[in-house]
């Protein structure tokens, strides 16, 4: 039986290329974009759920059920946001997703993307850093049968993949010869962007003896063989 799972963000960078590699994927079947715009692109493994309101998934309790994995990618820059406007978000938007698909899918994997210095201690001095450490907080602590915080910081975007932010695109345009010499010197530092998809994956099949993962654990599961890569 193959595995259904569940992607956010997937008009971003994180999400497009978690999203290719479940299309790839030989263990994956059914493939759930949830977002408020279509993808504009076609499928056989493929749905999509759109939402105008991600502070409430009750209405879609119906097309939530039955899935073995979520991969969370969605996010968005702090830069320029309130506490509150980012809070609501980056953690009330998780969340009412969060809620509802344990509620109906205990027994899945809940993977979300957060960042390299996320605060897990909720008091650090860097907004956005607080908001996501009370995000992985309560994901680790709500009950799945499996949840994974990643933590990838510098990301090579391969598969032809750009990111949505401005300014990221122009580091990556313009500087990524640096991001390429930081991978040269300490190897496990920087991933790519199908490390990421393939670790995600990896997680929901294999598991991982962590639940915050670093770059170089993100490497390393990526590595990891499920049988289908």
């Amino acid at each position: 039986m193959k595995t259904n799972v569940i992607i956010t963000g997937a008009t971003g960078m994180v999400g497009k290329a978690v999203l290719l590699e479940c299309l790839d994927h030989e263990k994956i079947g059914e493939v759930l974009h949830i977002g408020r715009n279509t993808l504009g692109m076609t499928h056989p493994k493929l749905k999509e759920l759109l939402v105008e309101d991600f502070s409430d998934f009750k209405p879609y309790q119906e097309q939530l059920k039955n899935y073995d994995a979520c991969y969370h990618n969605m996010g968005i820059s702090a830069g320029g946001l309130s506490e509150k406007a980012y809070r609501i978000i980056t953690y009330d938007y998780t969340m009412a997703l969060a809620r509802v698909l344990y509620e109906n899918n205990p027994e899945m994997t809940f993977n979300y993307v957060s960042g390299e210095g996320t605060d897990s201690s909720e008091k650090g001095r860097m907004m956005w850093a607080r908001v996501k450490g009370k995000t992985e907080n309560y994901l680790l602590a709500m009950g799945f049968k499996q949840a994974y915080m990643f933590r990838p910081g510098a990301i090579i975007p391969l598969r032809g993949i750009k990111s949505r932010t401005r300014l990221y695109q122009f580091m990556y345009d313009y500087f990524m010869w640096l991001v390429k010499l930081m991978k040269a010197i300490a190897p496990n530092s920087v991933v790519n962007t199908t490390q990421i998809g393939l670790a995600m994956i990896h997680s929901t099949f294999k598991g991982y003896e962590k639940t915050v993962l670093k770059p170089k654990d993100i490497i390393t599961l990526a590595e990891t063989q499920t049988g289908n890569k």
